[in-house]
Order: C-alpha cells, then sequence, then structure tokens
C-alpha cells in the first residue's frame, strides 16, 4: 500500500520529483581566482614541481577547455600567481621604506618580510625560486629574476647611506657587497624550503644570520 504521508523533507511520496540543485555559476573574475589558488594549492604538494592543465582542471571539477576560457595558457596561469607575488611583495616593500629610515633596520625588515612571505605561501615559493617554471615558458624564469634585481636595488639604496654613515671609503660598493648577500641569502632559503618539502623553515636562526651579514 502507497504511503502518503509527508516525508522528513516536508514532501509526500506522490508528489513531483523535486529538481536536482544545479551548480552556481561563479562571478565574472572569481573563476580565474579559483583557478589560481587551486594551482597555488597544488604547488604545495612536495613533488609536484610540474602541474598538468588536466590535474588542475581535475582538481577544480572542470573541463581542460574550460580554463582556457579563462586563460590562454598554462603560462598565462603562472603569470596570473607571478602578478599577485609581486603586487603583495612590492606593496610591502613599499610600506617598510615608508616607515624606516634607510639603513640596516630596513633591509633587515624586507629581508624578514620576504622570508616570511614565502613561509606563509609555500605554493608561491616554488615560482619564486623557479622551481615550477622549469618546463615553462622562459619569460616566467625572466620576471622572477627581475623581481630579485628590484629587491636587491631596494636593499642596496637602504644600505648605501647606512655604508656612508659607516665612514666607508666606498658606500656603494659596500653597499652592493651586502645587498647581493643579502639577496642571495632569501633566495638560498627560499630553495632549502622548497626543496626540503616545505619541513626546513626559511625563517630558522633568521635574526642571527641577517645580523651576520649586516
Amino acid at each position: 500500500m502507497q504511503n502518503d504521508e509527508p516525508s522528513a523533507t516536508g514532501a509526500t511520496s506522490s508528489s513531483e520529483p523535486v529538481a536536482a540543485p544545479t551548480r552556481k555559476r561563479p562571478k565574472p573574475g572569481e573563476r580565474r581566482v579559483q583557478i589560481l589558488q587551486a594551482l597555488a594549492a597544488m604547488l604545495e604538494q612536495p613533488g609536484a614541481e610540474r602541474v598538468t592543465t588536466a590535474a588542475l582542471a581535475a582538481r577544480l571539477e572542470v573541463s581542460e577547455a574550460a580554463l582556457y576560457r579563462h586563460f590562454a595558457s598554462k603560462a598565462q596561469m603562472f603569470e596570473g600567481l607571478i602578478d599577485f607575488i609581486e603586487q603583495s611583495v612590492f606593496t610591502l616593500v613599499n610600506q617598510i621604506v615608508e616607515r624606516e629610515a634607510p639603513g640596516h633596520e630596513q633591509a633587515a625588515r624586507i629581508v624578514a618580510m620576504l622570508i616570511q612571505f614565502a613561509e606563509k605561501n609555500p605554493g608561491m615559493t616554488r615560482v619564486m625560486v623557479g622551481d615550477a617554471l622549469v618546463f615553462e615558458n622562459e619569460r616566467l624564469q625572466s620576471r622572477m629574476n627581475q623581481f630579485f634585481d628590484k629587491i636587491e636595488a631596494t636593499l642596496r639604496q637602504a644600505l648605501r647611506d647606512a655604508a656612508a654613515g659607516d665612514g666607508s671609503a666606498t658606500p656603494s660598493v659596500d653597499a652592493q657587497v651586502r645587498a647581493s648577500a643579502l639577496t642571495a641569502f632569501v633566495v638560498g632559503r627560499l630553495q632549502r624550503f622548497a626543496r626540503s618539502g616545505f619541513r626546513r623553515a626559511p625563517s630558522e636562526h633568521l635574526d642571527a644570520a641577517v645580523a651576520l651579514m649586516l
């Protein structure tokens, strides 16, 4: 005998079938952000130096064609991550430069900020040190090289006045040497962090290490 009593959902067994819920369409630009977030998350997995568009599409439960409706190529997806890195880091660099007078303290804060950014964004670290860009378009690695060139130039500017104040006969040369050493230190710490599977924290003994160079 058929039971027409209301079910737990308030509908009777003889009522019309309820339509399956439709998937909510992302707002304009939202899907691009989701793709970049998924790419960064996949790069956080140890051993995930090369991420395929097929794997990325599977993670997002969309087709590869859907990815290419938002990005013309995988290289353009990585450019989106590099844009995020540049905008985030240089916004913070500018804040430090505005708050701190040029000198050792300003340089130390810039180095600490870079290390902390990498530690909080492991997937981005693979992009910054180039591990995720090995099989990608050469222009991507070129952009990251330029990124660190700009960091080194900022450190050099911060340290030039300090060298002159310390009585150096060659303040520009001394500032260049220290800025180069600090930049190499940051890159080395980020590489160790990425290649250890994110087990070796880049901030390990950071203050003491930077003090030795300054």
